[in-house]
């Protein structure tokens, strides 16, 4: 069964309005000291232009569309939790290239089309365990990400700035106008993969496979290009689609947007948001405002799921069993998801609605070192991945995209992987203020793995 072109319904049941949610109880929200500066910031932001655009939104929902039907693959990866301060030239450029050779690496083996989406352009809030954090006792409030209060631990740093809003609608623009300007100025040309080279890792023991790769795809488009007499256009850009986890409610009810000649309200701070997994309550503030947007979003699914549960957020978020709007992205971790995802899978299935699956390696294997370090085990991170495949394919399901947090920074966050980094490693370049991500030859490596496993379960 084909998508629908332009679809439309997406709520049923009570009134949906942008603000709705704010008459049931929200998690993970953030308590502002001065009430009346929070309400003249966000004024401030319902006058400011959107990130994105509304046929942007369609054009990624006809793309999810096609990835259910196993016509796509989704590739989804960016930082954990952007920071101002990283919002520059070298740090985009880089992320960029670490995703640009991943897709191609992914077409190539696939024989597919990728749908690209990057974890940027507004991934400035995270949610926390406790609303504090103590170091020799002292407590102040847990570091919500840049878009609520700073990392450093002092008093000043951690209070709730409601201006930080403003700063991450414009380090949010800034990104998504550099990379589009990139993109646009044909940063992603198949003619020049040297492009995409990232200077540190020319050493590196993946790096010869790449550009074998690259090079071999440029002799084919050049020959194709001999053969037709014509330049192959369509080769010197891609499409590059925002996402973050929309956790900060004001926030996305600032930027949700009617638009014209369009039906309903699309959320115009990112292409594709997603609910965490903290805040998929039926009856909680989140799933009600995802309720009544446009956009595809994404559901973050944990060990802690129950099939009833899920089933139910199917029923609230897609009613219409509308193609292109569910992504489920499970994230079980490698010790579980062998026991856990198949009657989440079947559940799904009983429900009838389309979904595309999603895995997401990393977020279920993070664990601590005796010296007091986050950090991921790249064995855990691969062995999850490809039991992902394996489960999917004996459940008569299909697993169709993967969701990382990685980085084209040369750093050293996450052990194992092509160098075989230790903990002793994780000291020399750990800069993640909140979770490990993979470098550029880990996640190359997860790519290759990906191709591997994928052309074997359904070949």
């Amino acid at each position: 069964m084909s998508a629908p072109e332009h679809p439309t319904t997406t709520t049923s049941g009570p009134e949906w309005a942008p603000d709705s949610w704010q008459a049931l109880e929200a998690a993970q929200q953030v308590e502002y000291p001065d009430a009346g500066e929070l309400r003249r910031v966000l004024e401030e932001l319902r006058e400011l232009p959107p990130l994105v655009t509304s046929w942007e939104v369609l054009a990624l929902r006809e793309q999810v569309a096609e990835a259910q039907r196993g016509e796509r693959f989704l590739l989804q990866g960016g930082d954990c939790a952007e920071s101002f301060a990283e919002c520059t030239s070298p740090v985009i450029t880089n992320r960029l290239k670490v995703l640009l050779q991943m897709s191609l690496t992914l077409v190539h083996g696939l024989q597919l089309p990728v749908v690209r989406i990057g974890r940027f352009a507004g991934q400035y809030a995270k949610p926390r365990s406790s609303p504090l954090e103590t170091r020799d006792g002292v407590s102040l409030p847990s570091y919500r990400g840049d878009l609520v209060n700073a990392p450093a631990f002092t008093a000043a740093a951690r209070a709730p700035d409601p201006q930080r809003l403003l700063q991450g609608h414009a380090h949010s623009s800034l990104t998504m106008n550099f990379v589009r300007a990139l993109v646009d100025g044909g940063f992603a040309d198949l003619h020049h993969p040297e492009y995409w080279d990232l200077s540190w890792v020319e050493h590196s023991p993946l790096a010869n496979d790449f550009h074998r790769l690259a090079e071999g795809i440029g002799r084919s488009v050049r020959f194709m290009e001999t053969i037709s007499g014509q330049r192959a256009g369509n080769v010197r850009r891609v499409d590059f689609y925002t996402s973050h986890e929309a956790l900060h409610l004001h926030y996305e009810q600032a930027l949700t947007r009617q638009v014209p000649r369009q039906e309903g309200w699309f959320n115009l701070s990112t292409h594709f948001p997603w609910i965490g997994m903290r805040t998929t309550e039926l009856d909680g503030a989140h799933v009600e405002y995802f309720r009544g947007i446009r956009n595809p979003i994404g559901i973050k699914v944990g060990p802690a799921m129950q099939e009833a549960h899920l089933q139910a957020l199917l029923n609230v978020l897609n009613p219409g069993r509308e193609h292109g709007r569910i992504v489920l992205i499970h994230r079980m971790g490698a010790a579980q998801i062998g026991s856990r995802l198949p009657a989440l899978i079947r559940a799904a299935q009983d429900c009838e609605s389309p979904v595309l699956w999603v895995c997401d390696p990393m977020h279920g294997n993070t664990e601590t070192t005796g010296s007091g370090i986050k950090t991921r085990r790249f064995r855990n991170i691969m062995s999850e991945m490809e039991q992902a495949f394996d489960v999917h394919s004996a459940n008569d399901s299909r697993l169709g995209g993967v969701h990382l947090e990685l980085t084209g920074e040369n750093v050293t966050e996450c052990t194992g992987g092509a160098r075989d980094l230790g903990e002793k490693d994780l000291e020399r370049s750990y800069k993640s203020t909140v979770d490990p991500r993979l470098n550029y030859e880990q996640a190359l490596e997860l790519a290759m793995l990906i191709v591997r496993k994928y052309n074997q379960a359904f070949e």
